[in-house]
């Protein structure tokens, strides 16, 4: 059984609706999505605000390529069309693997530059971050350490503030 987090943003178009896209294309394989929060955009300020959330999915037999070929597929699926003029820019869906562990527990550690992992900037991103103690309030980040930590300290904590808890919008998993 292997375990992955995946990261859940979207800024353009019915954001609500892309992150349940998301959740509905990954289908049974989602066990707990977290708390939806709306965030700055990071990297490129030039752009709407983001919706941001985190989800825990497991699978018996997915590779973490599989895991990267669906978070493409549940982007495409929402129309997401990749600008390489900016990188950072706004998105209707962008799925990131953040971490997979592999089914002896063990994280999988991967320096190809299509799929790094764990994601090389996840440490750095409250909107990572706290969605994901949402569901795993002890949980640690492969090779960063435990995920309050990351989040209380400079600068994620900075950034931390500009978080918006949404409780009026939830995403849930099929599971």
């Amino acid at each position: 059984m292997t375990r992955a987090v995946l990261s859940l943003g979207s800024n353009l178009d019915d954001r609500l609706a892309n992150l349940r896209t998301a959740v509905t294309h990954l289908g049974a394989a989602v066990r707990v999505v977290s708390g939806v929060y709306e965030t700055p955009p990071w990297g490129d300020t030039d752009q709407p605000t983001y919706l941001n959330a985190v989800l825990l999915a497991e699978d018996p037999s997915a590779t973490a390529r599989d895991w990267l070929d669906r978070a493409r597929a549940a982007e495409l699926s929402a129309g997401r069309l990749r600008d390489p003029q900016r990188r950072f820019g706004p998105r209707t869906l962008d799925v990131d693997v953040v971490a997979v562990w592999d089914e002896a527990g063990e994280p999988v550690l991967s320096d190809d530059p299509e799929l790094t992992l764990p994601h090389p900037r996840a440490h750095l991103r409250a909107f990572v971050l706290r969605p994901w103690i949402d569901i795993q309030p002890y949980g640690r980040l492969p090779g960063h350490g435990w995920l309050t930590d990351l989040l209380t300290a400079e600068p994620v904590a900075g950034d931390a503030l500009e978080l918006r808890a949404r409780p009026d919008l939830t995403l849930e998993s099929t599971a």
